[in-house]
């Protein structure tokens, strides 16, 4: 299984049979990302933790060319059904089996509202297991302590959280964040995007590596295989 980095909170995620997963694909109008829409080929499913633009960003026009499943909460996956897209509808606290494996969208303390303005729903953070790995992306969150219950009971291999501060953790933050998950590995996201949320997200591997964690830093575009 592969992980792509686009930055921000965009990630690409390969499986070994093929499949190919989005999450909150922001490209276009991001200032960071090197890849734009134009270049994703092939795309299976698209996950949205929330609606605002910086996380559905691209998705309507990746999927007007590549014909994905979203899977979102349910408000939210009623939105992207609106649009004329197929969509899988969920909820925090519920799993479903897909052909690629798992997904369980958890809490996060965020907000979530359409382009338009309208309500999207509860924002989430989502667990994926695929290919004998779990991959936790918070999504856009403050610190809470029901992350050590998710730690408690999911064996997270990469846990993916973000690090700007102002609207999410900062990186004391997610470093407490990290403690009460337990990953195998921490990847920071959702900084250096715009001024506000500037963060050293090697400052960020640092404290972490102090506490016996192991962290990695993707550049933006960068492929690792899991």
């Amino acid at each position: 299984m592969k992980l792509r980095y686009f930055s921000h909170s965009a990630f690409q995620i390969t499986t070994d049979s093929g499949q190919v997963l989005l999450i909150d694909p922001f490209l276009d109008n991001n200032p960071t990302s090197p890849v734009k829409s134009e270049e994703i080929e092939k795309t299976d499913f698209i996950i949205l933790t929330h609606a605002h633009g910086d996380h559905i960003g691209d998705a309507f026009k990746i999927a007007e060319r590549t014909n994905p499943t979203f899977i979102a909460v349910n408000e939210l996956a009623n939105y992207c059904a609106e649009k004329g897209f197929t969509a899988h509808n969920m909820h925090i606290g519920g799993a479903y089996n897909f052909s690629f494996g798992k997904v369980k969208f958890t809490i996060a303390h965020h907000g979530s509202q359409t382009p338009e303005g309208n309500y999207a729903g509860e924002p989430a953070g989502v667990l994926i297991t695929a290919d004998g790995k779990t991959i936790y992306h918070t999504g856009d969150t403050g610190l809470f302590y029901d992350m050590k219950l998710i730690g408690e009971m999911n064996s997270i291999d990469y846990m993916l959280l973000p690090i700007g501060d102002n609207f999410t953790m900062g990186i004391d933050d997610a470093v407490k964040a990290v403690e009460f998950v337990n990953p195998k590995v921490a990847i920071p996201m959702h900084y250096n995007t715009w001024p506000p949320i500037e963060a050293d997200p090697n400052d960020f591997k640092s404290k972490v590596n102090k506490l016996g964690y192991e962290s990695i830093v993707m550049n933006y575009g960068e492929v690792i295989e899991l």
